[in-house]
């Protein structure tokens, strides 16, 4: 489970006491963004996502280890909009933050629109992840900030931001780079 600090900007600190109960789930906001576009959607009308968390707190591996995680503890307003523009199926890159600062893998929404078990005023949104696919090669931040087709991704542009959007031509080229089939 994830709680990524006060700022949203924090990493993700291990969370065992979250204990899901059906009262916990949210409506979708009626809130537009670029990340709700039609453009945004890949060719299966998923959206696709980019969610950074330290490796050192809570990594790739620790996910796969727990099969499905909850991502929380996002108290950055773009970043829970995000969160909560999430559909089950949407896919995400695990990104190591900080230490190793490369996407590693990659997630899918399990259960969206979800209020942050960590929020004791359940106004913030979370999701829950579940491991799809570890890339075959890491792909760096200073592979991707070398790469002028990488150039408008979110990941440059809002560098703090701890849940992005990732456009489908970005996926495609970072799945190519990457030497792994699309998810």
């Amino acid at each position: 489970m994830f709680l990524m600090g006060n700022s949203g900007y924090g990493p993700p600190v291990s969370n065992r006491a979250y204990a899901e109960t059906t009262s916990n789930v949210m409506t979708k906001s009626n809130e537009t963004s670029p990340t709700a576009d039609v453009d945004m959607l890949d060719s299966e009308g998923r959206r696709l996502w980019l969610m950074k968390s330290e490796p050192d707190v809570y990594s790739w591996d620790d996910l796969v280890a727990e099969g499905e995680g909850t991502w929380d503890g996002v108290r950055n307003h773009l970043a829970a909009r995000n969160l909560r523009t999430m559909a089950q199926g949407d896919l995400a890159f695990f990104y190591h933050s900080n230490i190793g600062k490369e996407i590693v893998g990659i997630a899918s929404i399990s259960v969206p629109g979800i209020v942050d078990p960590t929020d004791p005023d359940g106004k913030w949104a979370a999701v829950k992840v579940v491991p799809v696919e570890k890339l075959q090669r890491p792909i760096s931040l200073a592979e991707i900030k070398a790469t002028p087709e990488l150039a408008d991704m979110d990941l440059l542009r809002l560098s703090r931001l701890s849940v992005s959007a990732v456009r489908p031509s970005e996926w495609d080229f970072i799945m190519e780079i990457a030497g792994a089939a699309r998810a």
